[in-house]
């Protein structure tokens, strides 16, 4: 087993777990908002103290590449590929979709076989980032950008039962009313939760490039102007 430092930034959550031989040996995370340029260094220092400490050996970096908030996943990818390099070590990149599926599967216990999990994050208005994964993550729908409306998934909800997850899924309850539909409330991806999929992909070398990977994003990025004060 990998000694994998592993990066989440890809929400309004900023989260840094160290892992190694499948334990998490320390975690750092924080819920109050987009604070990842202020809180992101402090926690990899600590992780990083520990590997120190024990003397350990740090065997990759692992990062969660999106879809997300654009800032977000600018700031862990950034600071990832900076470990990655100066420490020597390979990338490894999450998708964040597949993240939630697997906390989502980790912390709830379902008979069916045949379920559907639909992970959605939160792109503004009626629009989500979002996939469809059988349980093996084997993609029945590939990552896009969605919006919503009562006919979003519903061949697949016709078929099976369907379970949603992610911040952007609050909306879809609003509008997907469907007897198949199973939605979960509070699923965040946290880089707690990182360990099983950076564990595989280490054991099966799946890194990433560390000058050239970029996030996945999904759409471009649209800078708004700030509206002008009234006097």
């Amino acid at each position: 087993m990998a000694t994998i430092l592993s990066i989440e930034t890809s929400t309004e959550v900023c989260s840094v777990a160290l892992s190694s031989e499948g334990q998490i040996l320390e975690h750092h995370e924080n819920y109050d908002g987009p604070t990842h340029a202020t809180l992101l260094s402090a926690y990899v220092k600590d992780a990083l103290d520990y590997v120190r400490t024990r003397e350990l050996k740090l065997d990759a970096i692992a990062v969660s590449m999106g879809p997300g908030s654009y800032t977000g996943l600018r700031i862990g990818l950034s600071e990832a590929k900076g470990l990655a390099f100066g420490m020597d070590v390979p990338l490894i990149g999450i998708n964040t979709l597949q993240l939630l599926v697997v906390s989502a599967m980790f912390n709830n216990f379902f008979d069916e076989d045949d379920l559907i999990y639909v992970p959605m994050i939160d792109a503004r208005r009626m629009e989500v980032y979002t996939a469809a994964y059988n349980p093996a993550l084997e993609a029945v729908v590939e990552p896009q950008a969605m919006i919503l409306d009562e006919q979003s998934f519903a061949s697949l909800l016709d078929s099976h039962k369907v379970v949603f997850m992610g911040n952007g899924s609050t909306k879809a309850k609003d509008v997907i009313k469907h007897p198949n539909a199973i939605f979960i409330d509070g699923v965040k991806p946290v880089a707690l939760e990182m360990t099983a999929l950076a564990e595989k992909a280490f054991r099966e070398s799946r890194f990433i490039d560390v000058a050239y990977s970029t996030p996945l994003y999904l759409k471009e990025f649209q800078a708004t102007t700030p509206k002008k004060k009234v006097l």
